[in-house]
């Protein structure tokens, strides 16, 4: 019996290696193709980003939204620092006030353009990020918690967390703005309003971290 099964396997072993390997006749499918033309933008990144994987993007935004509020949460118990250093030395102030004039163009080209371009919400948001803190490196605390507070940054941040779900559950629902001409500004529906609310609260989240880093453990 065991003679039968040692040339049951041998004749299997034989099959495979004179049987040639079949191939499917199926034309090559560029995925980055497929993505443009599904999303309407040139930059297949915000195409995945905010279509093919809205729903991930959705909790994305909430898991920076509550990173905030645990920062805020863990340093509740600690005193503020009476006396922030800052610098106060006129070169390092006219390149930090340069670089965040330059990181704030750059950040709204980002918004803006992200769709048609490398970019996105969430770039364009660090940048902006990146822009309030060389301010702050340079600036009074007490004049950026006073801007913050004056213009509500705070409820401001929160209302665009709302309306971008909400703008990203009416589009998993399937309701969607024409996607317009490829390669134009207009273009692309619902993702260039996405990027531009992503920024903002991606910004705006950054401004309210640095602000609460200074205050409780100084200028880093």
């Amino acid at each position: 019996m065991k003679i039968l099964y040692l040339l049951a396997g041998i004749a299997l072993f034989i099959k495979i290696l004179i049987t040639p390997n079949p191939v499917a006749q199926v034309e090559e499918i560029s995925i980055m193709e497929t993505i443009i033309k599904d999303s309407g933008v040139t930059n297949s990144v915000s195409g995945v980003i905010f279509r093919n994987r809205l729903y991930d993007t959705i909790f994305e935004v909430v898991v920076f939204t509550i990173a905030i509020l645990g920062v805020n949460f863990l340093l509740s118990n600690e005193h503020p620092i009476h006396i922030v250093s800052q610098f106060t030395d006129q070169p390092s102030v006219v390149l930090a006030r340069l670089g965040a004039t330059i990181a704030t163009l750059v950040a709204i080209e980002l918004a803006i353009r992200g769709h048609l371009s490398p970019g996105g919400g969430f770039a364009a948001g660090v940048a902006g990020g990146t822009a309030i803190a060389l301010i702050a490196i340079t600036s009074p605390s007490e004049l950026m918690e006073n801007i913050y507070k004056k213009w509500r940054i705070a409820i401001i941040e929160k209302i665009s967390v709302l309306i971008f779900i909400l703008l990203a559950v009416i589009t998993l629902m399937g309701l969607e703005l024409p996607p317009g001409q490829l390669g134009a500004l207009s273009s692309g529906g619902i993702i260039p309003i996405l990027n531009i609310i992503v920024a903002v609260k991606v910004c705006l989240g950054s401004w309210a971290v640095i602000l609460l880093f200074i205050r409780y453990r100084g200028l880093l």
